[in-house]
This record gives structure tokens, C-alpha cells and sequence, in this order.
């Protein structure tokens, strides 16, 4: 029982702590330009 008394509160820590890096992320623009950083991979680094 004390096992669920700790791992509870760690399990519900760890779920706010990556739902504040999606956000974190969402801010920053990390999901803004999703076709781009794809299409750069694909060029060859040479323009005309």
C-alpha cells in the first residue's frame, strides 16, 4: 500500500512534467512548420 502511495503522486509528476514539454514545445514553434524541415531534407543544399 505505501508502494501505491508513492508511485501515485511519481506517475502523475511525470505526466505533468511531459504535458509542460508539449506545451513548452507547442509555444516555441516546434509544430509550426511540419512540411519544411521535411522538405529540407530532401534538397539537395544547392540553390539555382
Amino acid at each position: 500500500m505505501t508502494g501505491l502511495a508513492l508511485l501515485i503522486p511519481l506517475a502523475l509528476g511525470c505526466g505533468m512534467m511531459g504535458l509542460a514539454a508539449f506545451f513548452w514545445a507547442m509555444r516555441s514553434g516546434q509544430y509550426d512548420d511540419l512540411d519544411g524541415a521535411a522538405m529540407r531534407l530532401l534538397a539537395d543544399g544547392e540553390e539555382d
